[in-house]
């Protein structure tokens, strides 16, 4: 059953964020995960949205073969390399979800 990455993104530094997404896109792509969505603007359309945090700036939307690969991309020495630039380039919200079956 398919596993998936969900992430909230506000970038911090362009340069940073650069060296961590180039590196963290080799390593999911190298543990089997591919976007299905990368960058894109958030679009609050339901829910009250807290007043002191805007929307997203930045969602993405990996999928993986199952949620070991996706554990097992997440413990990886080579997203280790990106991991190391994350907390200049960015904060983030980070989730696993399971897919459905079927």
């Amino acid at each position: 059953m398919a596993a998936y990455l969900i992430s909230q993104v506000e970038v911090l530094d362009p340069d940073a964020w650069e060296n961590y997404r180039t590196r963290a896109a080799a390593a999911i792509a190298r543990y089997g995960g591919r976007y299905l969505v990368r960058g894109a603007l958030a679009q609050v359309v339901e829910a009250d949205w807290p007043a002191d945090e805007p929307p997203p700036q930045s969602v993405v939307v990996a999928e993986f073969p199952s949620m070991p690969a996706l554990q097992t991309w997440y413990a990886s020495p080579e997203y280790a390399e990106a991991f190391a630039f994350r907390s200049a380039a960015l904060i983030r919200r980070l989730i696993f979800v399971d897919g459905v079956v079927g």
